[in-house]
């Protein structure tokens, strides 16, 4: 059941969610940029790790996301501000970082040199590098912190497989694991939303939370659209960001983004259409319009809001496998003259869209399509 909170709050605390639904299995939490998210997320595993000695798991998407560099800085905010001093009681006060593994250390203030902890506090993970880790055993780790589920640049083939591949290393057969996924609200378009059968997401706003429950068994996902901050009426930085560009609001409102895509400045008259085809991704129908008239040719986009009056004969692009001959996968793979067509126009800019968010729909859609297997029909 979907509920509705306060839009507004101070800086994001994960244990608020956790508290609430302590019986979940996964935590999916989504949102403005730098709002806590993965500091309380951390901190949530410091708290855990001084307490019993449970350890976790960072995920990442890609193992360029998981180098030294790209980590220097993931825990500075737990040392800056005596984070790691405090729930240890003083007897560590820093975080190291070498193969893969993060441990808790103390630092020599005459020398600063670290003396790591012997054991490790955390261990890191890439999805795509999860053959790494098949052989090996972890035992320790109670919670898995997926940092940055959702993406804009697009994912990995098949990633729902090697994610869950990647959990069932580490959970082996246990039942005690907490899965936490952190994600900016960069795309609402995401595999793991359809794939969890999260079908309420893009019916959410902040400050919603929502929890799902699969049947007679005992799974339960607890899904969060983290409100705004309120710091200050708001956090300090957005001042940098009040430009008139609907993007933005992701970084200070907590909306998804959105890109601004060309629209058609002047219509068409109906005898210059030459063909139609359509578009059926995830829960959206798109119609295609090809166009020629003096302008030259181009395509326009447009949410079709019926049924597809021929659709063992119509030109369908889809991302579900279907046996009839007129309904291709991934655009960007096939080689009939219409794909190549839309291909071209594309490539072209000569494609235009009645709104935005019909633009994000396609968008998404070539996306997908150029990361799928699929040879040329």
């Amino acid at each position: 059941m979907l509920k509705k909170r306060s839009k507004q709050t101070d800086y994001y605390d994960v244990r608020d969610l956790m508290n609430e639904y302590p019986d979940c299995q996964y935590y999916v939490i989504f949102g403005e940029r730098s709002n806590g998210k993965t500091y309380s997320s951390l901190d949530y595993c410091l708290e855990q790790y001084f307490d019993t000695s449970e350890q976790f798991a960072y995920l990442r998407r890609w193992g360029e996301d998981i180098r030294p560099n790209k980590l220097s800085e993931l825990w500075s905010g737990h040392i800056a501000n005596k984070r790691i001093t405090q729930l240890s009681e003083t007897k560590f006060d820093t975080m190291s970082y070498y193969n893969r593994k993060f441990f808790v250390g103390t630092t020599d203030p005459d020398t600063m040199q670290v003396t790591k902890c012997p054991t490790p506090f955390g261990f890191v993970f890439d999805i795509a590098g999860m053959e790494h880790y098949k052989s090996i055993s972890f035992p320790g780790i109670t919670t898995i912190v997926f940092d940055e589920f959702l993406s804009r640049n697009g994912y990995l083939p098949n990633e729902w497989i090697l994610f869950c591949n990647t959990l069932s290393t580490i959970i082996r057969d246990r039942n005690n694991v907490k899965i936490i996924m952190l994600g900016n609200t960069v795309n609402r378009f995401c595999p793991y939303f359809q794939e969890m059968g999260l079908r309420h997401v893009d019916k959410m706003h902040p400050g919603d939370r929502d929890v799902y429950r699969f049947g007679q068994t005992d799974l339960k996902v607890a899904v969060e659209m983290t409100p705004s901050s309120a710091k200050k009426g708001g956090k300090a930085s957005d001042v940098y960001f009040a430009f008139d560009n609907p993007r933005l609001q992701m970084i200070t409102g907590g909306e998804w983004e959105i890109s601004i895509y060309p629209h058609l400045v002047e219509r068409y008259a109906p005898k210059d259409k030459f063909f139609d085809a359509f578009l059926l991704f995830e829960k959206d129908m798109l119609h295609l319009e090809f166009v020629c008239d003096a302008r030259g040719p181009f395509i326009f986009v447009h949410p079709k809001t019926s049924e597809i009056k021929h659709p063992d004969t119509d030109l369908v692009y889809t991302d579900r496998p279907d046996m009839r001959y007129n309904w291709k996968m991934a655009l960007t793979k096939q080689g009939d003259e219409a794909s190549k067509f839309v291909v071209k126009m594309l490539r072209e800019n000569r494609i235009f869209y009645s709104d935005n968010e019909t633009g994000e729909v396609f968008r998404n859609y070539v996306m997908w399509s150029d990361q799928q297997n699929i040879k040329n029909l």
